[in-house]
């Protein structure tokens, strides 16, 4: 049975950091791209990053330079690092692997407020 569990939210000032975590199971992890979307109230899941099995990582512009998504292959796990923390990346973020399937977690709030 495939499985995304995530992990690492939590509620973080203005500035600061957190790093995310998502174990995968059921034997997705190494033939899968790995990626994180998050969704805030109100709005619309929108992607975050994509770290591919070459470990070549993607970034939404609004991230880069401040998220690093990297990838565990022998712990079949994904991170994202998530730096210099803004309000507007307030939202719940859902672990993601695929195509050709599409595997969803089942999302860790993440609050960034002073």
């Amino acid at each position: 049975q495939v499985q995304l569990v995530e992990s690492g939210g939590g509620l973080v000032q203005p500035g600061g950091s957190l790093r995310l975590a998502c174990v995968a199971s059921g034997g997705i992890f190494s033939i899968h791209n790995m990626g994180w979307f998050r969704r805030a109230a109100g709005k619309s899941r929108e992607w975050v990053a994509t770290i591919d099995r070459q470990r070549r990582p993607y970034y939404e512009d609004s991230v880069k330079g401040r998220f690093t998504i990297s990838r565990d292959n022998a712990k079949n796990t994904v991170y994202l690092q998530m730096n210099s923390l803004k309000p507007e990346d307030t939202a719940v973020y859902y672990c993601h692997a695929g195509p050709p399937d599409n595997y969803w977690g089942q999302g860790t709030q993440v609050t960034v407020s002073s």
